[in-house]
């Protein structure tokens, strides 16, 4: 049961962390189908890439790429096969354009959900921050096939390419918002979807105060110690300084709720309303097997994301100091 009536024994995957997302990570390495020829050096240094990072830490120096700043770099593809990435996505965006990064790129999943605009011979084509490519270096762009054939011959398999961070790219909706299977009164977990620009700060107000979320590698917010039986009010701030607040989420792990709160743009910007969840909820609630308390914020202290003046693209935060 998830509706609180009780604290769930632990099950963890044996190093103290909630399962990860089932159908989702991006595990090196990957087959994936490239028509780029390799040598024998290229893939000494494709495997030990991917050796490094199999470690599980983020480079030293992780960033997502920046509004503003144009990087230059190469394009291969490949095919997710309609699953949502290392970034836990339900699904692959429908119109199948997508790009994974490498790691310190992907920066422990900050750029997921952001767009980027990739220039090739043959155009410019607007992709979505999706998934994870483990052995591609910095600049290396691994998109989705279907976006490679709008920039370049697939028969080429390899491109140079040019590529941008886009600020307040147009939004398809209003936020969304998922519970991870698993998730109760006792371990939040929330997937935020529809935000345009990557996200800075997840907020979940408990008891008259705010509670700071952290971001998973695999893009979901955790509370460790949960934030009771909601519903929830949650407060999303993404790089660029916009925020908003959607109300009235509910526990209902693995369904995806549609708010009427907009990140940014015409609409709503205070209030929100689940709609008809589109998924059933797990039977096995998975809550932290060793629950510890988050950081809590008086509701009548101002944050410091509130405090702060919007920050500028050519500003935004970066990892790399």
């Amino acid at each position: 049961m998830t509706d609180g009536s009780a604290p769930h024994p632990p099950t963890t995957t044996g190093d103290g962390r909630p399962p990860a997302p089932a159908g989702h990570r991006r595990t090196p390495p990957r087959t994936r189908r490239r028509l780029a020829a390799a040598g024998l050096a290229g893939l000494a240094v494709v495997v030990a890439v991917t050796l490094a990072v199999r470690g599980g830490a983020a480079p030293a120096c992780a960033a997502p790429p920046a509004g503003g700043a144009t990087h230059t770099g190469k394009a291969t593809f490949y095919d997710s096969k309609g699953a949502g990435g290392n970034c836990s996505r339900p699904a692959a965006p429908a119109n199948r354009l997508y790009v994974a990064l490498g790691p310190s790129e992907y920066a422990a999943g900050a750029s997921c959900g952001g767009f980027l605009d990739v220039t090739g011979p043959r155009g410019t084509v607007r992709v979505l921050v999706l998934d994870q490519c483990p052995e591609c270096a910095p600049g290396h762009l691994d998109l989705s096939a279907e976006a490679f054939a709008r920039i370049a011959d697939p028969v080429r398999g390899v491109v140079k390419v040019s590529y941008r961070a886009v600020v307040d790219p147009p939004l398809p909706g209003p936020l969304t918002f998922r519970l991870k299977e698993g998730a109760s009164r006792w371990w939040f977990a929330v997937l935020v979807g529809d935000h345009g620009n990557p996200l800075r700060a997840v907020e979940v107000r408990q008891d008259g105060a705010w509670r700071v979320a952290e971001r998973a590698d695999y893009n979901y917010w955790l509370i460790a110690s949960g934030a009771g039986p909601g519903p929830y009010q949650i407060r999303v701030t993404d790089v660029y300084g916009h925020r908003a607040t959607a109300t009235g989420i509910r526990m209902l792990p693995g369904q995806v709720q549609r708010s009427t709160t907009r990140m940014y743009g015409a609409g709503p910007a205070t209030t929100a309303r689940p709609a008809k969840p589109s998924r059933s909820p797990s039977a096995r609630p998975r809550p932290s097997a060793s629950p510890s308390p988050s950081r809590a914020l008086p509701a009548e202290t101002p944050t410091l994301l509130e405090a702060a003046a919007p920050i500028t693209p050519s500003a935004a935060p970066t990892a790399c100091g």
